[in-house]
């Protein structure tokens, strides 16, 4: 009888402390969800803010960029236009001696300036090519509030290409890298008189790439940004449009390209751990007849270029060079409006 009443305690017991483990761990639980939910809020803000308001870099090298150019007979004219929504937005325009009347558009990464990309500038200047270097808005000399990851700035670069067909361009071509290689592709969206477009390590979507780049900064990989930093770019994204009336959801070089019928060609390295590879892989798949994809094996981001040697160069005019005779054939085919 004894042992019959132990035992019962015992399970009695049992079942108490098993109830106040369970208690203790939904507590537990709670708080971490709520600390959780704290944190991703707080850095949710703080993303977006920082990804909006960018610091500007300003130019510290036009002396040496304008000799440079000068070996071409080229010199570097100061240019600005005026936005849809009143932004002053400055650059340089070159022509060189052997202008050949074709132009390029030459666009920036995130937090640079127009010197970051007036290297490539030589190679198309001394293929007899004008070369316009405009600063992003929100970047280097060019006003804007805030950089929009395209929302705005698509129709910034049109304004742009609209200048170089003014000025007598008989075919304008695109090329960008990182942020810049995103901004062109998005930029098709709204300007159809691209010959052809070069974007080197662009992002597919706003969206993926902010997943990506919290696994980046934090240093564990993209998984990190598919799971814990999910809740904070979500917050980040719904921030954004409520607070400066812009959904980042929208800027998509893809579904800007899906159905274009422009020459694209799309450069990558296979060791870039900044803009994942994938996301060139994605934009090609979308529309493999008319986008091609060069994938350069050993590649970081930003280090194309610097891995491919010459050949990076030989690709990139000569895909230009020919599909420019097409589009000026084509021109000359079409019936007049």
């Amino acid at each position: 009888m004894g042992s019959q009443v132990n035992q019962g305690t015992g399970t009695t017991r049992a079942k108490q402390t098993y109830k106040a483990d369970m208690r203790r761990f939904w507590r537990i639980l709670l708080k971490a969800v709520i600390i959780y939910a704290v944190i991703s809020v707080i850095a949710g803000i703080a993303l977006a803010e920082l990804s909006l308001h960018l610091y500007h870099k300003k130019l510290t090298h036009q002396q040496l960029f304008e000799q440079r150019f000068r070996l071409y007979g080229a010199h570097l004219q100061p240019l600005e236009i005026r936005a849809a929504d009143g932004a002053v937005l400055r650059g340089w325009y070159s022509v060189p001696a052997n202008d050949n009347g074709k132009a390029v558009i030459l666009l920036h990464g995130i937090t640079d300036n127009r010197e970051g990309i007036a290297g490539f500038g030589e190679m198309f200047l001394a293929r007899g090519y004008r070369v316009l270097l405009p600063d992003s808005r929100a970047h280097g000399e060019s006003g804007g509030a805030v950089a929009t990851y395209g929302l705005l700035e698509a129709d910034d670069i049109h304004r742009w290409v609209s200048l170089l067909y003014d000025r007598g361009a008989t075919c304008v071509d695109g090329f960008g890298a990182s942020l810049g290689a995103a901004l062109v592709l998005e930029s098709m969206g709204v300007e159809r008189r691209y010959c052809a477009v070069v974007a080197d390590s662009p992002f597919s979507t706003f969206r993926r790439v902010a997943y990506d780049r919290e696994g980046f900064f934090v240093g564990l990989g993209p998984w990190f940004g598919r799971s814990f930093g999910l809740l904070p770019t979500e917050v980040a994204l719904r921030y954004a449009e409520w607070r400066y009336g812009y959904d980042l959801q929208q800027a998509n070089p893809l579904d800007a390209v899906k159905d274009t019928s422009t020459p694209v060609l799309l450069i990558h390295g296979t060791a870039d751990i900044n803009i994942l590879p994938r996301h060139s892989v994605i934009i090609a798949k979308s529309n493999p007849d008319h986008i091609q994809l060069w994938m350069i094996p050993g590649a970081h981001h930003a280090t194309t270029a610097q891995i491919a040697g010459d050949e990076y160069g030989r690709r990139v005019l000569t895909f230009f060079e020919s599909h420019d005779q097409e589009a000026r054939r084509a021109a000359s085919q079409r019936l007049p409006d």
